[in-house]
């Protein structure tokens, strides 16, 4: 008999659900066309689009919407390059009529990005919030990148975000996920009477380890752009991601065994091997 493993339940993102857990964006590619096969090789459900800092249209007046199938993906505007909560809440509606336009299912909701400044592109924690309680007054779902402080995540998903989104490490830097205990104290925290409460590791990511490392702590998925994009064959790339996810999470359901100082023998000291019939 053929032992199957049961499927794993669907990435639930406020009223969206998803089969895949990796979130992929669409920035850094030397061609639509390399985009588009990472995209489909990723197997990814939902992209993320930048509407500020991405040119909709290329220098050979191509549009990317045109290389992105929209019945296939859920795109998530994000409002990447805002530097104030004020431009973050316009850059969000203007995400909102792009995609109301093309009836695409993502235009109820935006990853939300306030950064500080422009050397470590880290988020404004003040202006986060304050661009997240105004944008859930909006009817908008708020999947909100953070830094990996517990404190800050507990009080963006109490101003209403559906989702908070830790990063690893600094946007684009490949150092992968630089503080796990702290990733750990976050879901503690916003999983706390709520399980099914979603955390994305959002920024950071260099590899495939990155990856499973964030799935097996617990993190309900990963968003990811530079790992794929600025390696140097983005389709292997692509499918090392997609794998990783898949195999961090399994490992995460599975549940690792503990670690010891000591070693400790795998094979029986006693057992029935030396009783058996020559």
């Amino acid at each position: 008999m053929t032992t199957v493993i049961a499927a794993d339940q669907p990435l639930k993102l406020g009223t969206h659900e998803f089969p895949s857990r990796l979130i992929v964006g669409t920035g850094k590619y030397s061609t639509y066309e390399l985009m588009k096969d990472c995209l489909t090789v990723s197997g990814a459900d939902v992209i993320t689009v930048a509407v500020r800092r991405e040119r909709l249209i290329d220098s050979d007046g191509r549009n990317i919407l045109d290389f992105i199938d929209l019945s296939r993906y859920t795109i998530l505007p994000n409002t990447a390059g805002c530097f104030s909560a004020e431009d973050a809440v316009r850059v969000a509606r203007l995400g909102r009529e792009i995609l109301e336009g093309l009836e695409n299912p993502g235009a109820d909701w935006v990853k939300l990005e306030v950064l500080g400044d422009t050397k470590t592109l880290l988020p404004d924690p003040v202006a986060t919030l304050e661009a997240t309680e105004q944008l859930v007054k909006e009817g908008f779902q708020v999947l909100c990148y953070s830094t990996d402080d517990p404190i800050t995540a507990k009080r963006l998903k109490e101003a209403g975000a559906t989702s908070v989104m830790p990063a690893g490490s600094p946007i684009g830097s490949g150092q992968g996920i630089l503080n796990p205990n702290n990733i750990r104290i976050c879901l503690e925290y916003l999983k706390e009477n709520d399980p099914e409460y979603p955390v994305i590791v959002d920024a950071g990511v260099g590899t495939a380890s990155d990856v499973s490392i964030a799935m097996e702590l617990g993190c309900d998925g990963v968003l990811l752009n530079t790992g794929i994009a600025g390696a140097q064959d983005p389709l292997r790339m692509a499918e090392a991601m997609k794998l990783a996810t898949r195999s961090g999470r399994l490992a995460y359901q599975a549940g690792r065994i503990p670690k010891k100082l000591y070693a400790t023998a795998s094979s029986p000291e006693s057992g029935t091997i030396s009783q058996q019939p020559e």
